[in-house]
């Protein structure tokens, strides 16, 4: 194991996502065969989301030096554009994890980057992507020798952390490495305390159940998980399993959960393969919410409920069946880094 010891004597831990950002890191869609055709429209709805969110707080689109100008022009000069090498646009999972000390210091986790365990190639720029922008940042690194994504992990910025057993333990990415050992890894990298397991993600996600398309906290001690109503659905099994640990779990303060519920979108195909559309797949900016919509006759309920779940920000609901279409959500294609506090 390669849990940083300098992480854990200087009691670096990762905030919230509630907390006060510096700024959203995103990167611009450049693997053309990702998008089947809809390249534009990709582009179209990544600009869009910048652009959103940069009416709450600065964003920061990296893109390929021969794509510059190209995301210029769709960007509109609304967010800053920075040339960077990367292979694909998922800046939550190829970005670095930021997290910060009790002095206020920001640093970043890199962790090793195998294209979701090999389904992604090539992916050597990604993998190296993190770390050199906290080069550029002048911030501290932390490498590991664990693989995992950003959209793995999520936390209550108290020490309470929400993972999926189906990636952080799959065999295509850490096959050696126990339970007992991650979660040690995870109290030493990024101050988890106590670590919720939970069964696992949406059909159709090819990241093998990110956590960030079924639970999120929306603050501490109160999650938000996706729901399915039909038990003949393929995802009902599996959120039920995850609705139940939550209901018996506690925070790392030893109180229950409250949990909040989000019925699941209804399904879309992509050549005959169901796409995991997620309503907790959002991205919380400063004073604001910025989630999805596809379309369907949920949306308007899950709007309602994410927007009473943040009651002190404006909830903007942006179409995301195009950037779906490509692999991801709104979450999936930023990263927050938290404000350093003095």
């Amino acid at each position: 194991m390669n849990v940083s010891i300098e992480s854990a004597v200087h009691r670096y831990a990762m905030p919230a996502e509630w907390a006060l950002h510096e700024r959203c890191w995103m990167a611009w869609p450049c693997r053309e065969r990702l998008w089947r055709g809809e390249m534009d429209a990709a582009r179209r709805a990544f600009a869009e989301v910048a652009a959103t969110i940069g009416r709450y707080e600065p964003v920061t689109m990296l893109a390929r030096p021969d794509l510059i100008e190209q995301a210029n022009d769709y960007c509109g000069g609304v967010v800053d554009i920075t040339a960077f090498p990367m292979d694909d646009s998922w800046m939550r999972d190829t970005g670095p994890t930021f997290v910060r000390n009790c002095e206020g210091v920001v640093a970043g986790c890199d962790w090793r980057f195998n294209g979701w365990g090999g389904k992604e190639t090539p992916h050597d720029a990604d993998a190296g992507l993190a770390g050199a922008l906290l080069a550029e940042l002048g911030l501290q690194r932390f490498a590991t020798s664990i693989v995992m994504e950003g959209g793995a992990i999520h936390v209550d910025g108290r020490g309470t952390l929400l993972t999926t057993d189906s990636v952080l333990l799959n065999k295509n990415r850490n096959p050696s490495v126990p339970r007992a050992d991650m979660a040690e890894f995870l109290r030493g990298a990024l101050g988890a305390k106590k670590i919720i397991w939970l069964a696992g993600g949406l059909v159709g996600d090819m990241t093998d159940g990110h956590v960030d398309n079924v639970v999120c906290f929306v603050r501490p001690g109160v999650v938000l998980a996706q729901i399915c109503s039909d038990p003949r659905d393929p995802n009902y099994a599996v959120l039920q399993e995850n609705r139940c640990i939550l209901d018996s779990s506690t925070d790392v303060q030893g109180q229950p959960l409250t949990v909040l519920t989000i019925e699941q979108p209804d399904p879309v195909f992509q050549s005959g393969e169901r796409l995991a559309l997620s309503y907790v797949n959002f991205y919380i900016a400063n004073g604001g919410v910025v989630m999805p919509a596809f379309g369907c006759p949920q949306d308007a309920d899950a709007y309602a409920t994410v927007a009473a779940a943040f009651p002190h920000r404006e909830v903007v609901q942006i179409d995301a069946r195009v950037i779906l279409k490509g692999g991801g959500g709104i979450h999936c294609i930023t990263q927050q880094q938290p404000a350093a506090q003095v």
